[in-house]
């Protein structure tokens, strides 16, 4: 059973300060006005993209009242957002998705640029690393006390992949019936922590040792830009 990469868990480990908050929270209010203009509007029952959205910025703990109106601002204003995405390989080789929410395409190019050029990266063409990649429906479920018979449950749920992580149980599934197969899980009992859509790699990229500290830091390093959204990577280090 393959799932996250190693660096996500790295990255869930890390404690949230202040400015990360903030950085996600921005995030998320980029990505519910995207959903609304790009996904067919301000209903997540008809808009299953904005549903996503909501779902993110609920786990984060975000205030209803600030999705609401981040929804109603998108519906009724022109923001200007726009997705970009970028595919290159990190230092030592690893391939890299990087998922962008701009209001200028060429402020976000440069940035993202100057991280692969000065981190030891390499910027390539699209489909040069996303075939490595599918896109997948993530559900963070929170672990029973009988392992074995959940995870037999959850695969007649609808779960098409699972493994056992620290905060539960990383389960993989369709993109088109993560919110169906979501329904179901929560109906038979089980908690879902969390619902995603994610490029899910389908093999991994060793480092070790230096490289991958270096490696890391790449990737906190894209992380930590304003713009980007998402990093999806397949790197599994050791460091």
């Amino acid at each position: 059973m393959s799932g996250h990469s190693k660096w996500s868990t790295i990255k869930h480990k890390k404690a949230v300060t202040d400015a990360a908050r903030g950085r996600l929270f921005s995030r998320l209010v980029k990505a519910i006005a995207i959903a609304v203009k790009t996904g067919g509007g301000a209903d997540p029952d008809a808009n299953p993209k904005l549903r996503v959205a909501m779902e993110a910025a609920k786990a984060a703990n975000m205030p209803k009242v600030n999705i609401d109106r981040v929804i109603t601002k998108a519906s009724s204003e022109g923001e200007n957002f726009e997705e970009v995405t970028y595919e290159g390989f990190g230092p030592g080789g690893f391939g890299v998705i990087v998922e962008a929410a701009t209001d200028n395409r060429n402020r976000t190019g440069q940035e993202i640029k100057s991280i692969f050029e000065k981190r030891g990266g390499q910027l390539a063409g699209p489909g040069a690393v996303s075939y490595n990649f599918e896109p997948k429906g993530y559900l963070s479920i929170k672990r029973n006390e009988n392992l074995d018979e959940q995870m037999l449950a959850l695969i007649d749920l609808g779960v098409e992949d699972m493994e056992e992580s620290e905060d539960g149980i990383d389960a993989y599934v369709s993109s088109s019936e993560l919110f169906e197969v979501k329904n179901k899980v929560e109906a038979a009992g089980f908690n879902v922590n969390s619902a995603e859509l994610i490029q899910k790699p389908k093999t991994f990229h060793k480092l070790e040792g230096e490289r991958g500290a270096k490696a890391i830091e790449f990737l906190e390093a894209l992380d930590e830009l304003d713009d980007v959204q998402k990093v999806f990577e397949n790197l599994d280090v050791n460091t």
